[in-house]
């Protein structure tokens, strides 16, 4: 509460040097009134404590080329150097954990993990869970699968520690997850690889997973006189985030009772294990999205994209078993699937709205606020397919309706402006990853022009401040085309990024002989219309010089 670090994390982040007998005894000696300053408390934690990122080495990927065989099929030159300038990110995010972790471990609140990984970047030192799946299919395309088994196989590690894959990989996030990510994942690297006995080594393990999800989070709603099983992000732990600290103590101030905080602390960490960390999609005040973060309510709200993901799940197990010939795994998971599938249709799709919403378990309704998640069932195919029609019929004109896909810079989040960092004016790449491969994977022509239309959107709004500083970002605006998030939220806005390198690698292989920047100025025009006086700027102060060298370099071959 000292504010001696700006961000939270930080301390909690940091190598212990003295006994945890010697740390209490110290901070039990600070007389707080006489030290204003924190002159004592600084010298306390710089002689108990080494500084944070210490843990870990930086790590060139032994698997990393200079030149992906993707590439290739780039047909714009700007947006060819831009791919090999992501790819040269992977150099700059790998990081190994040194042995005294495994050796000391309760020195460190980094968890153990055998394999080198790549970070999302910034505050995020470790690795992610549902971060690491879009990093992986970067990595994928990038040719690196040392480097992606690696990371599938870390969390297969966790797995077996903990009975899940915790948020991150750090002891304070092993009592929450985050979306269920490591079943796709390892679809992704089967599909790319076919490295199929990585699956027949730990099928096993992940079915611990998916059976954590599914007895762990699981809800029972009534629709029609027939109970449903569905699932909710949860949380089973006391007191506020550690890393997060100050700032969840600070909100408890509004509650009087200890039941309360409580409950508010549970409420926030099922919000972080959303990975919506934070938003007013978790809010309800009366029924609706209005209030603060005190109104987190993120229990006893159904998400759309948690219970796609887990018919996903579900439907690869099936499919896997299904290689291995185990005929009655296969059926167990493939009839698993058909009743998430079932009950994901009866109470979440809104045949008057056209499309999937959330359901409020508190006034047993759902929730018609646009998230780009509520198509995510054409995503992860959780849905009827003799259907398949009608229904990417009514989720292009519920797109059209809400008027989302006249933002200028992408998909927003929300349509509700606020300072939570997963709100208007913020956007971010997962969520345009599952609005456009929603749309991709129905292979209807309507759609696909739809999809191709918010990944040119996207490509623009990254593309304008990497061409500026060379620089990704985790979120950026989606109401100005061209420009980084705005930083609400518990911390600034961090770059790297993991998440955001691998989409944009990933729209660039799909969209490979359309996606231009020339042609930016029909596809994403206010976006352009940054770049082209960007570019303007950049060549009348002969800053632009640079930029064109970096990229002559790239292109012929050059290592940066």
């Amino acid at each position: 509460m000292s504010k001696i670090f700006h961000d939270s994390k930080t301390f909690v982040d940091m190598k212990t040097k003295c006994t945890l007998d010697d740390i209490k005894s110290r901070f039990n000696e600070i007389d707080w009134s006489k030290d204003p300053n924190n002159v004592k408390l600084n010298k306390t934690i710089n002689d108990c404590f080494e500084k944070e990122d210490s843990e870990l080495e930086i790590w060139k990927p032994t698997d990393w080329i200079k030149n992906p065989k993707m590439f290739d099929s780039i047909k714009d030159n700007d947006l060819k150097c831009w791919a090999y300038g992501l790819n040269n990110k992977w150099l700059d995010l790998g990081r190994k954990i040194k042995n005294d972790v495994r050796l000391k471990p309760s020195n460190y609140s980094l968890i153990y993990v055998p394999h080198p990984f790549i970070i999302p970047g910034g505050r995020f030192r470790e690795i992610y869970y549902w971060d690491s799946f879009w990093i992986i299919r970067g990595l994928l395309i990038c040719d690196m699968h040392i480097t992606a088994r690696g990371m599938i196989v870390n969390y297969i590690s966790m797995i077996k520690t903990f009975g899940y894959v915790p948020n991150g990989g750090r002891i304070y996030y092993a009592k929450r997850s985050q979306p269920p990510m490591i079943i796709p994942m390892m679809k992704s690297y089967i599909d790319a690889t076919n490295d199929f006995q990585l699956v027949i080594d730990n099928i096993h393990t992940l079915e611990i997973e998916f059976q954590y999800w599914i007895t762990k989070h699981n809800v029972t709603i009534n629709k029609n006189g027939k109970n449903y099983t569905l699932a909710v992000y949860k949380d089973y732990t006391t007191g506020p985030r550690p890393e997060s600290y100050r700032e969840d103590l600070n909100k408890t101030k509004h509650f009087k009772t200890e039941s309360e905080k409580e409950s508010f602390y549970s409420e926030i960490k099922a919000a972080a294990e959303s990975g919506w960390d934070f938003s007013s999609r978790w809010f309800i005040t009366n029924g609706t999205n209005e209030g603060d973060l005190i109104n987190t309510k993120t229990r006893s709200i159904v998400p759309v994209e948690l219970n796609a993901l887990l018919y996903w799940n579900a439907k690869t197990l099936s499919d896997f078993y299904r290689v291995m010939n185990n005929t009655v795994k296969a059926s167990m998971y493939e009839s698993i699937s058909l009743e998430w599938e079932e009950a994901v249709t009866a109470v979440l799709w809104d045949e008057e709205v056209g499309a999937w919403l959330d359901f409020d378990m508190i006034n047993n309704i759902r929730r018609n606020y646009f998230y780009p998640t509520n198509i995510s069932p054409l995503w992860t195919g959780c849905y009827s397919k003799n259907n398949k029609d009608y229904l990417v019929t009514r989720v292009i004109k519920y797109m059209n309706r809400t008027e989302i896909l006249k933002t200028p810079g992408g998909i927003p989040t929300t349509l509700r402006e606020s300072d939570q960092q997963w709100d208007q004016p913020n956007a971010w790449s997962p969520l345009q990853y599952i609005a456009v491969m929603a749309l991709e994977n129905t292979g209807h022509k309507d759609a696909k022009q739809i999809a191709s239309e918010i990944a040119y959107k996207w490509l623009c709004t990254n593309y304008v401040p990497f061409y500026n500083e060379t620089k990704m970002y985790e979120k950026y605006r989606v109401d100005e085309g061209g420009q980084i998030g705005k930083s609400t939220g518990e911390y600034i806005i961090q770059d790297g990024f993991g998440w955001s390198n691998g989409i944009v690698l990933e729209f660039l292989q799909i969209y490979n002989s359309t996606a231009s920047t020339k042609d930016w100025i029909a596809t994403a025009p206010t976006c352009d219309e940054v770049l082209k006086k960007l570019i303007i700027e950049k060549n009348s102060n002969n800053s632009n010089k640079e930029y064109n060298d970096y990229c002559e370099k790239i292109l012929n071959g050059t290592n940066i």
